[in-house]
């Protein structure tokens, strides 16, 4: 595992040689060793296809490359950061929730529509996430970052997951979304901001989950 947890919002990464990680800007704390931070033009592992569907989707989230031999320590903005380890599977998340993750990971770009048809296009609009979200698939891990902490739930199959739109992070793994109407839901539990909506996971994989309705 590249990340060791420092405390729940500082994560220490080591830079081999040879090996790429990607960051965001203004996430490295500090580092040791010799170890060099340059601008991402390409994508990620995603090459420029990538980096269009991001720029298309306004997630233009700028990121570092990090390379050299050393450690390098990540947080930003105070947020509490939850690392994940991905097993040959996919990760769905938000660009800006992106802290750093392994150069190994194919990177690209999902249109929310595709998963739920019409309500996934609401449920962009509903969270305020917009209508993309960004892929990472393989094997390494990938740092996120929440407010106020992060619980993961496990998805099987026959037994799906409702989650409040505003506090979901980032799922992965065999599992299809869709945005429900629970009629009288938000008033009763839940923090939505005004839509009576949940997110309904099922299939099979996790998701992850913040104690709090705020966005970064």
């Amino acid at each position: 595992m590249p990340f060791r947890e420092i405390n729940s919002k500082m994560v220490e990464a080591t830079v081999l040689p040879g090996q790429k990680m990607y960051s965001q800007r203004g996430a490295m704390l500090a580092y040791r060793g010799e170890v060099s931070f340059t601008p991402n033009i390409q994508g990620g592992q995603g090459g420029v296809m990538s980096m269009i569907g991001r720029r298309v989707a306004n997630e233009a989230t700028p990121l570092m490359t990090v390379e050299g031999s050393g450690t390098v320590m990540f947080g930003h903005g105070g947020h509490h950061i939850q690392v994940i380890n991905l097993a040959g599977d996919t990760l769905y998340v938000e660009a800006d929730r992106l802290l750093a993750f392994d150069g190994t990971l194919q990177q690209g770009t999902m249109f929310m529509g595709s998963q739920g048809g019409v309500m996934g296009m609401v449920r962009g609009q509903v969270t305020g996430q917009g209508l993309f979200t960004t892929t990472l698939k393989g094997h390494g891990a990938v740092a996120v970052m929440a407010h106020g902490g992060v619980i993961e739930l496990p998805i099987t199959p026959g037994r799906e997951v409702h989650v409040d739109p505003q506090a979901y992070v980032a799922h992965h793994g065999d599992v299809r979304n869709k945005l429900s109407t629970a009629l009288g839901w938000r008033d009763m539990v839940g923090r939505g901001s005004g839509e009576a909506f949940q997110l309904e996971l099922s299939g099979s994989g996790a998701v992850y989950v913040q104690a709090s309705e705020e966005k970064l």
